[in-house]
């Protein structure tokens, strides 16, 4: 277990016997975020899945989730996944962060920073000396956070609906304009 010296948070790495709450807090994160495009369609039968999905993220060799405790009880989570790079860049491997969620009530006390801090601990446990993680674009308290905590906007992502509601069934997006080559 790793104690952060701020405000008393500890990070533990979470056991299959913490399924239930790692169901619930990443839930929770996903609902949160419930008016982005991507998050915002959650499946009905989501708890469901999820059980099965963390159930084996628990004990995958080649990820770890991690939960900050405080007096109140486990108040936050991350997940951290050795990722493999592209075989054209370097680095081989790197860390990927997901799931980052602290409940609104603990929020702006550390424990973030805490869980960063064990994904760090992690990866460099590993060998692996870079970590990489997605944002919602449209939140500005979580991207200040993580501009705080040392990590910087280097691509984003886009989005785009192929069938866009009231768009007839097979339609595709106009073709790119082509110049005319000349001939000779």
């Amino acid at each position: 277990m790793t104690t952060s010296a701020r405000r008393g948070v500890r990070v533990r790495a979470a056991t299959p016997a913490d399924l239930d709450l790692v169901v619930e807090l990443r839930l929770a994160l996903l609902r949160e975020h419930g008016n982005s495009p991507v998050y915002a369609r959650l499946r009905p039968d989501a708890p469901e899945r999820a059980r099965r999905l963390f159930a084996a993220q628990l004990t995958s060799p080649t990820e770890r989730i991690f939960l900050a405790e405080d007096e109140r009880g486990v108040v936050g989570i991350i997940r951290c996944v050795e990722s493999i790079g592209s075989p054209l860049l370097d680095p081989q491997r790197y860390g990927y962060v997901s799931s980052a969620y602290v409940r609104p009530a603990a929020r702006r006390r550390g424990a973030l920073r805490a869980l960063v801090e064990a994904a760090r601990d992690w990866c460099a446990e590993r060998g692996l000396d870079e970590m990489r993680l997605h944002s919602v674009a449209g939140d500005p308290g979580s991207n200040a956070a993580w501009d705080a905590l040392g990590f910087t906007v280097v691509e984003h992502m886009r989005f785009a609906r192929v069938n866009a509601p009231g768009t007839p069934r097979g339609a595709s997006l106009p073709a790119p304009r082509r110049t005319p080559r000349p001939r000779g």
